[in-house]
């Protein structure tokens, strides 16, 4: 009997344990999970830009992103560097380059600038990061 009994006790364990990791798991892939290429679809910038933008009403973040267009400096090599202001994604294929912020990820995306299309290092809030699958 103690033997039924310590038997059922380990399954019940183990049952429970595998749901739990399933559970885990299952969040890590929506909320946290990390990947080296991803699709974003919103905004990307300069960290205190996109902060400001996402302290914005929501009525006025068109207006913001229309009056702080993004603008960096681009070496001869064709670097692009010491970027300000914000840009909108739609769908673009970016490498995740740093993802340790809680709110946004540090990523390279194609940016279309005043005098051409560079990789350009920015920054784009957590949620609108899609990991390649």
């Amino acid at each position: 009997m103690k033997h039924l009994l310590a038997s059922t006790l380990a399954a019940l364990i183990a049952a429970v344990s595998t749901a739990a990791m399933a559970q885990t798991s299952a969040n890590d892939a929506t909320a946290g999970q990390h990947c080296d290429i991803a699709y974003v679809t919103g905004v990307g910038g300069s960290p205190e830009t996109v902060r400001e933008y996402l302290s914005t009403p929501s009525r006025d973040q068109y207006r913001f992103l229309k009056d702080n267009e993004i603008q960096c400096q681009v070496s001869d090599e064709g670097r692009a560097s010491g970027c300000t202001g914000i840009t909108s994604l739609r769908h673009e294929k970016v490498s995740v380059y740093d993802d340790s912020d809680r709110t946004t990820t540090t990523v390279v995306a194609r940016v279309e600038l005043d005098h051409g299309t560079y990789p350009v290092m920015i920054v784009v809030p957590k949620q609108d990061v899609q990991c390649e699958q």
